[in-house]
């Protein structure tokens, strides 16, 4: 880490529901649509269509209490854990798959994928039909080998990582010794998705300003390569929101499987 001002993820958290409406809502100021929602549900809509990656169990590790990008993937796996980093993510996330009074709305990600996928009668069912696969909201400890002790998840068929890595992790080293917990869930012949920004190095949360971590292409393929993986499909997409509230240049999506 290189600022003393900034607070950092693991440490200090943040409110994940200014999170939430800042980067993700429906809000006619919020600028962040195409990079945050459009370009991971079109790579996902596309990675999942072609049948490779699919099977019995998911296991997501995403930022705040995010669950648009789980839509597409309920189609395709018969039950996902969510691992979340704090309790205040968990409580967010409780709140809207037991359609309480205030839960964030996410109806604005049921009109892009009826779109995106072209039939009107699945997409009316995909609320009820992703509430009903998260079958368990696991706390996640990134400072622990194993993430959910002291319980053992089973291996999963696939692993999503959204936005949370550089969130996470303080430096290159951090931010490898946290990928190899992650890509631990995975089962041998398992598949892993990674969604990030890149070359960020704030995102501003309320009124907090966020540390990140900065990489670049060259070492997010780097990392992947080093520790075994091949590579199926990597996208990158320029940066196309104007705003001060971060600085990331790109958003990027990535598909990968271990090398037998």
């Amino acid at each position: 880490m290189d600022s003393s001002s900034h607070k950092f993820y693991p440490v200090h958290g943040f409110d994940s529901r200014d999170h939430l409406e800042t980067y993700f809502s429906n809000k006619q100021e919020m600028v962040f649509g195409d990079d945050s929602m459009k370009f991971p549900m079109e790579n996902l809509h596309r990675a999942f269509s072609e049948g490779h990656i699919k099977g019995d169990l998911l296991i997501d590790i995403s930022t705040g209490s995010l669950i648009h990008h789980l839509y597409t993937a309920s189609g395709y796996f018969k039950q996902i854990l969510v691992l979340k980093c704090s309790e205040q993510c968990i409580m967010e996330l409780n709140k809207w798959i037991n359609t309480h009074t205030g839960a964030f709305d996410w109806s604005h990600m049921m009109a892009f994928i009826k779109c995106l996928e072209g039939n009107s009668d699945q997409c009316q069912d995909k609320d009820m039909t992703l509430k009903t696969a998260i079958t368990k909201i696991v706390k996640c400890h990134i400072d622990n080998e194993n993430l959910t002790d002291p319980e053992v998840l089973p291996p999963a068929d696939c692993v999503i990582s959204g936005w949370i890595l550089e969130f996470i992790s303080k430096d290159q080293d951090d931010y490898i010794k946290n990928f190899r917990k992650f890509v631990k869930l995975l089962k041998p012949e398992g598949y892993l998705i990674l969604m990030g920004v890149l070359n960020v190095t704030y995102v501003m949360i309320g009124q907090d300003k966020i540390y990140v971590f900065k990489y670049d292409e060259n070492f997010a393929r780097k990392v992947l390569t080093d520790e075994g993986f091949i590579i199926d499909h990597w996208v990158v997409q320029k940066r196309t929101a104007v705003s001060d509230c971060t600085d990331y240049e790109a958003v990027i999506f990535i598909t990968a499987h271990k090398e037998q």
